[in-house]
């Protein structure tokens, strides 16, 4: 696989990974309007499936997905099935880019998982990036000015529980290959929900498949542009440019369905962005001891 250092072809990359997060947003409220949440995440991860099976049998089939962390896959696909629900969910209570602002804290919660439970440092820059990124959450939410609403705990929940997700995959990774997470995650979600969905199962109408293939697509897709961003470039020139997605996010939420973001909105997202641009600081070197 290339791995030629390019900003240009990381950007190109990351452009494929706003484009298809930007139509999973919108695909994803179009399609819980009509279908149950349950139904819709079991067919976007068995779609997700056959969508992946090509590069599953390029890379040496299903015997090349063997794992020894197979409890490990499960608690990380527990957790992120939740928080997948409810960010679809949040996205049918309050505005896109409000929803994708609150998003962004996944970040900080991943800082601290990965000092509590991986041993990384918690520099303090992370510290001030943590401060930043709750700061931020409150001038969103506001809840000693106004009424909490339902949706913003929602998509503070999901967020919290994709960082839980992405801290338990930096540990797989040390073990597992992407290809074999990716693998695990449609087999586990699809197993999770396939009795939610068969209870509440309704057979969609045509026009709803369309926005069913998007998101298995979108869901699927969107994670491997990142990954081949990240061949070209660091993380440090990579994650900044998922920052378009806010702006992105709510310009697509007032020309499609003409939502607009109050100040507190644009403030707290601006807080929240600025403590994921602490965290991408480099540690400092740590000093080699003198012998003895």
């Amino acid at each position: 696989m290339d791995r030629t250092p390019s900003k240009t072809l990381a950007a190109l990359w990351m452009a494929g990974w706003l484009s298809l997060m930007l139509i999973i947003a919108i695909a994803g409220r179009e399609a819980a309007r009509e279908i149950n949440l349950f139904q819709l995440m079991e067919m976007r991860s068995v779609l997700g499936f056959l969508m992946l099976y090509p590069l599953i049998h390029a890379s040496g089939g299903f015997g090349a997905m063997r794992t020894k962390r197979l409890p490990q896959h499960v608690a990380r696909n527990l957790i992120h099935y939740g928080a997948q629900l409810g960010w679809f969910l949040a996205l049918t209570l309050i505005p896109i880019g409000q929803v994708v602002a609150i998003e962004f804290t996944m970040p900080i919660w991943t800082a601290i998982l990965a000092a509590t439970f991986l041993g990384e440092r918690m520099t303090f820059w992370k510290i001030a990036a943590i401060v930043l990124g709750i700061i931020g959450v409150v001038v969103i939410v506001r809840p000693a000015t106004s009424e909490v609403e339902p949706g913003q705990l929602i998509a503070l929940a999901a967020a919290v529980g994709f960082g839980v997700s992405v801290a338990m995959v930096k540990s797989l990774t040390r073990t597992e290959q992407p290809l074999a997470i990716m693998f695990w995650m449609l087999v586990i979600q699809s197993a999770l929900g396939l009795f939610p969905a068969l209870y509440v199962w309704q057979w969609p109408p045509a026009h709803l498949w369309g926005w069913v293939v998007i998101i298995a697509f979108c869901g699927t897709f969107s994670h491997y542009c990142m990954a081949r961003a990240m061949l070209h470039a660091d993380a440090t020139v990579v994650i900044p440019m998922d920052f378009l997605r806010v702006p992105l996010s709510a310009a697509a939420g007032w020309l499609i369905y003409s939502e607009r973001l109050d100040m507190f909105t644009v403030v707290g997202a601006a807080l929240i962005l600025a403590g994921n641009l602490l965290n991408l600081k480099p540690n400092p070197p740590t000093k080699a001891r003198a012998p003895s």
